[in-house]
């Protein structure tokens, strides 16, 4: 058992100052140097790209230590798949259509009986075969391939289709795993985390936009809104959920594992997609978050129902939040977290899994460093928003920590200790999905950029995989849907429509169960019972207020529950003190002596008397992994 010493009252802001004493970079970097880092970070992905086609195609993942394969997701060249995009943005013409070629001609036989998951197979498969598709196929791109025949499209809706019946739940969140062949298997776990469920919308929403089949975009956006339909009263979501009876299992919010992309994914759908039902349940997340969870410049875990404190935990996942912040126009408290963040990644080299802000120290059980873009998206996004050439400095930290640390003989391997930088052999496939991604773009960006995010026809969002998913007028044409659950829209004189504005009887308005079909390519596939009772999104409703399409009640737990739980927190474990404003200024001003008084100071937090220790098993609960 381990027990936390309490937390000074300046202690959050006090340790990012003392982090930034180490965390100096030497000297600024010229153009002529960051056009040489360009290049080195494009060397970087050829040897772990060439290490994979040499040593492990046509297996899912590199083992680059040993030079092998192995198959991690379902066994259908995941790394090639993943980097298809980054090939085509460095203008890699031959070996972008040579893989596209491939893909089209063999993956689909590797579609069989094999149970994925639903979140890591959107995100990295169908993500890059849509992102591959979009590049492909258009000649303003730059790297349309004129033999190219919607193949990956065809793919798309294959692997879609075998997906949907996750999203047989009654709820409306997807399980987290799904066979291909049959479905969900009957022993299928019914716990799935918020982010897993809540991540699906671009790539799913861009399938429907491309093949006009509403489906896809219908299910995902309605897990959105049955997990957002269950936040506590103060607009946090928990970290993990039954998928039948929506209870919360895991009721620890943050911004981090098992929860990062659902905020991530709120916004870029409405940036993408032109939604406003999007951006209006971000807006209310966003602004919870900035509330509960942030305590700057660092983020905590908090009971979503109280909002105490339940974890003082900086874990790798939340470094991709400044980014997010960028694109929503809050940059500096963005600036804040990633100097912090970046301040950790000096100490070590890398950034642990998790790294415990009332110890200061690296989180027992998450010592590791698996090769995570997050803290290298955020650099490029904020260099872009601001072009401070302190973003390149830590860009240049971070390449060379790549290239001393975690290089291997044929590829880049997982560090198992940031410490002692002992490397695992591992590399997943996100690392040229991501990392050396959002490294080259920050150079090229730095040099005068030549490539197509910056230069090409469309703006771009960057999936959470990193996969590019331009907003042409066919993905960017706004759809906007009935927002009730498993509604139908009443007219001016009392009349029920239905989906497209058909009229429906007063027996069939009632009966949201009746003979629900939808038509997938000359497929009829029947809804059963716990579609009925989550909804699918009906069609348009005209006329509502914005209160009315946007205002889902959440669901509150009794009263009695919640205190309940409020007294089991105290009595057994943490016992956390925030004082309040009044009391925050009268501290002592001489324990204010490492902050810099331009910025904020944070709320005292206390904790004592706590129980155990966490370890986060990133991989059992379904994070994400950008």
């Amino acid at each position: 058992m381990s027990r936390f010493r309490a937390i000074s009252p300046v202690y959050f802001v006090a340790l990012a100052a003392i982090f930034a004493h180490g965390a100096r970079t030497e000297g600024v970097v010229a153009p002529s140097e960051a056009k040489q880092l360009r290049d080195e970070v494009r060397d970087m992905f050829y040897h772990a790209f060439d290490g994979y086609m040499q040593h492990a195609f046509p297996l899912d993942e590199l083992r680059p230590l040993t030079c092998k394969g192995e198959d991690t997701l379902g066994g259908y060249a995941l790394t090639l798949i993943d980097s298809l995009d980054t090939l085509a943005l460095l203008g890699d013409r031959e070996r972008f259509g040579a893989a596209v070629e491939w893909v089209g001609r063999n993956v689909s036989r590797h579609m069989q009986d094999k149970t994925v998951s639903v979140f890591e197979t959107t995100i990295r498969v169908l993500g890059g075969l849509l992102s591959a598709h979009l590049i492909a196929s258009d000649y303003a791109t730059g790297m349309k391939i004129q033999s190219y025949d919607d193949q990956l499209l065809h793919l798309s809706v294959d692997l879609a289709q075998r997906m949907l019946p996750a999203f047989d739940t009654p709820t409306g969140i997807p399980f987290g795993s799904v066979n291909l062949l049959h479905g969900v298997d009957e022993d299928e776990s019914k716990i799935t985390s918020t982010a897993g469920g809540g991540t699906l919308t671009l790539e799913f929403g861009v399938l429907s936009r491309l093949t006009g089949n509403p489906v896809f975009e219908q299910v995902t956006k309605n897990a959105v809104r049955g997990i957002w339909a269950r936040r506590s009263k103060l607009n946090l979501v928990g970290a993990h959920i039954n998928v039948f009876t929506g209870e919360w299992t895991q009721k620890d919010a943050g911004i981090g594992t098992s929860i990062d992309s659902f905020y991530e994914y709120l916004l870029k759908a409405y940036l993408l997609f032109g939604d406003e039902e999007y951006l209006y349940i971000f807006q209310e997340a966003y602004k919870a978050a900035m509330k509960y969870l942030h305590h700057d410049p660092w983020y905590v875990e908090v009971n979503m129902n109280s909002g105490t404190t339940v974890w003082p935990l900086f874990n790798s996942l939340q470094a991709f939040w400044p980014g997010l912040q960028v694109l929503a126009g809050d940059i500096d408290p963005a600036i804040r977290t990633h100097h912090a963040f970046f301040s950790v990644w000096k100490r070590y080299g890398f950034t642990p899994e998790g790294f415990n802000l009332a110890t200061s120290n690296i989180q027992n059980g998450q010592r590791s460093y698996p090769l995570r873009p997050e803290l290298m998206e955020s650099t490029y996004w904020l260099f872009k928003a601001t072009r401070d050439p302190r973003y390149l400095d830590a860009g240049r930290d971070m390449v060379a920590s790549l290239q001393y640390g975690a290089r291997c003989p044929c590829g880049y391997c997982h560090i198992e200790d940031v410490e002692s930088h002992k490397q695992d052999d591992h590399m997943e496939s996100f690392f040229l999905a991501e990392t050396v991604k959002y490294l080259w773009l920050l150079f090229d960006l730095a040099i005068g950029p030549d490539n197509i995010v910056e230069n090409g026809p469309y703006k771009y969002i960057f999936s959470t995989e990193g996969h590019l998913l331009p907003a042409t007028p066919e993905i960017a044409l706004v759809n906007e849907h009935c927002s009730y659950f498993g509604a139908f829209c009443k007219g001016e004189g009392g009349q029920i429509y239905g989906t497209k504005g058909t009229l429906l009887g007063h027996q069939e308005a009632n009966d949201t169960r009746s003979d629900s079909k939808w038509v997938l390519s000359g497929q009829h596939v029947n809804l059963k019972d716990s579609f009925a009772t989550s909804g699918f999104i009906k069609g348009q409703c005209l006329g509502l207020t914005h209160g009315q399409k946007f205002g889902i009640a959440y669901s509150d737990e009794e009263d009695s529950a919640y205190e309940h739980e409020s007294k089991i927190q105290a009595q057994g474990h943490s016992v956390i003190v925030i004082p309040s404003a009044a009391t925050r200024q009268s501290v002592d001003s001489g324990e204010n002596k490492l902050i810099d008084t331009k910025e904020p100071s944070e709320s005292p937090i206390t904790i004592t008397n706590r129980t155990e220790n966490k370890v986060d098993n990133v991989s059992e609960q379904n994070s994400t992994d950008s």
